[in-house]
């Protein structure tokens, strides 16, 4: 085996979905995500497993910059129980000096048949950073009602901005339940790529 060079995301992300994330397809009770926007589209989680926690992973290939990792790594930080970086060794002494000490490390590799291998060197740890106000965020406006509809708010309680909406929840909700909701609501969404999900006004 060696440390595979030149390949580009589309590369990594095929070869990771199908070889390291392949029992997670298997199940019918997690959701996997490209591109899941975070902070209303401030940041992009590149692949996020959602199951009974939310996990965050990002390519780094010999193409990609790490102009923005810095804040990558907030807005990670902000959402997942456990948050891992996926590097070809352009990257790799660089990127684990810049990660936080509880991010997992997961190489590509390179078989004798050319097949991306993924050799996790180090584990993610659980996060005790997430912002709760930026894990509601995740929810559409009229799943925040919902929310708190089912919590027994009415009326013009419902009808606010959405900044106002997230602060009710996180002001009924603790941690555990409201990343439990958020789950909830993200497995369930049908046919959501299909619409505009990040809204620039707050409305």
């Amino acid at each position: 085996m060696k440390l595979l060079k030149h390949m580009n995301d589309p590369q990594i992300r095929k070869a990771f979905h199908t070889s390291f994330l392949q029992k997670e397809h298997e199940d019918s009770a997690t959701l996997i995500l490209d591109e899941l926007g975070l902070e209303h589209g401030k940041c992009r989680a590149d692949i996020a497993v959602i199951n009974g926690h939310m996990d965050g992973f990002e390519i780094k290939s010999d193409v990609d910059s790490l102009s923005r990792l810095k804040n990558q790594i907030n807005s990670y930080n902000a959402i997942f129980d456990r948050s891992s970086v996926i590097v070809t060794i352009r990257h790799l002494n660089e990127i684990m000096r810049m990660i936080p000490d509880w991010w997992g490390i997961i190489s590509v590799l390179e078989s004798d048949a050319d097949i991306p291998q993924f050799t996790v060197i180090k584990k993610p740890q659980q996060n005790a950073y997430i912002d709760d106000s930026l894990v509601a965020q995740l929810l559409w406006r009229e799943e925040a009602q919902e929310v708190l509809f089912n919590l027994g708010m009415r009326g013009s309680q419902i009808r606010q901005k959405r900044s106002v909406l997230y602060g009710y929840i996180v002001g009924t909700l603790s941690s555990c339940e409201l990343r439990r909701t958020v789950r909830e609501y993200l497995k369930k969404r049908r046919g959501w790529r299909h619409r505009e999900q990040l809204m620039s006004g707050d409305d």
